[in-house]
């Protein structure tokens, strides 16, 4: 089974459409998959808005999370609140599409038991890029991040990543960086348990109503970072 975990903060305007469009592209699929939506302590009824989809779909969970912890904490609840054999966590906004999956899929299996979506490989397409001041400061945080922790990942940030069940619960249940962080934490957790990440390129395009402050949360990033280079587990 597929399980799919979407992080929600304040997304009640945005959220209709993208599950809408998921239950199409999974059912087209043709086999079992469970979506898991984690309110992450929102104010605008982002939870509301998904229980009553969810009384017509009853593959679509529902986890609220009392206050606002931030999007690692909300993809980890997910994660081991999951019940596939394969796990993937998607940006609220889709701005992978959803078809991107199989890529990654197809990359899973033997010492690969982690695939990430990356913007910024040979193949990779932009069909609409970030404001140039966002895309300049994420390109600077990944090479920063390749040289204190994460050597050969070229784009760690993309918000689309699958696991196996095995990989999902070994690298977010002990998870100390519950913002944008996280994702850092996770894939270094991942190859220090023996394990490859595999990086596929996709197509990708920018949402606008990003949650991400691009100067305050890269600094944030990076202290989480040097702290997490420094610790051992």
């Amino acid at each position: 089974m597929l399980s799919v975990v979407i992080p929600a903060y304040n997304e009640a305007g945005r959220l209709p459409e993208t599950l809408r469009a998921l239950r199409g592209e999974l059912d087209e699929m043709g086999e079992t998959y469970e979506v898991i939506v984690v309110d992450d302590g929102s104010q605008d009824g982002t939870a509301d808005t998904a229980l009553e989809l969810a009384s017509g779909w009853p593959r679509l969970r529902v986890l609220r999370l009392p206050e606002n912890r931030g999007k690692g904490w909300a993809v980890r609840a997910g994660m081991l609140a999951a019940r596939g054999d394969l796990r993937l966590f998607t940006d609220a906004d889709l701005s992978t599409p959803f078809d991107e999956v199989r890529r990654l899929r197809a990359r899973l299996g033997g010492p690969v038991q982690v695939v990430i979506a990356s913007r910024a490989l040979p193949g990779s397409r932009i069909e609409v890029h970030q404001p140039r001041h966002r895309e300049t400061m994420g390109r600077t945080y990944n090479r920063l991040l390749q040289v204190v922790a994460l050597p050969g990942l070229h784009d760690t940030q993309c918000g689309f990543k699958l696991f196996t069940a095995e990989a999902a619960v070994a690298c977010f249940e002990p998870l100390r960086t519950p913002r944008f962080g996280f994702d850092a934490e996770v894939l270094l957790r991942a190859r220090r348990l023996g394990w490859e990440v595999a990086e596929v390129p996709v197509t990708w395009r920018h949402a606008e109503n990003s949650r991400v402050s691009p100067l305050r949360d890269s600094v944030a990033t990076l202290a989480d970072l040097i702290k997490l280079r420094l610790r051992r587990s």
